[in-house]
């Protein structure tokens, strides 16, 4: 079976938080999410460009390509949904 990465659009403003350690970025993320449990799903992501460095975004603030016009999109790769 192959598994295919999930590029996704986030606007880079829109981040939680920015960490160049993976397992880092797990910890926080799992943290604001037991936290802010209403907030839905909790995303950690890799950018898909540059050195390794991993953002917190809530999945309700992926955007499509159509919402990419409006406002300054990044593209990303999901690492780990929570």
């Amino acid at each position: 079976m192959i598994v295919m990465d999930e590029v996704v659009l986030f606007n880079p403003g829109d981040s939680i938080g920015n960490f160049h350690d993976y397992h880092e970025a797990v910890q926080t993320a799992q943290i604001y999410q037991e936290r802010h449990s209403q907030d839905g799903h909790v995303l950690v992501v890799k950018s898909d460009k540059g050195e390794p460095s991993f953002d917190i975004f809530l999945a309700e603030q992926q955007l499509d390509n159509g919402q990419s016009k409006f406002k300054p999109a990044k593209p990303y790769t999901i690492s780990k949904k929570l």
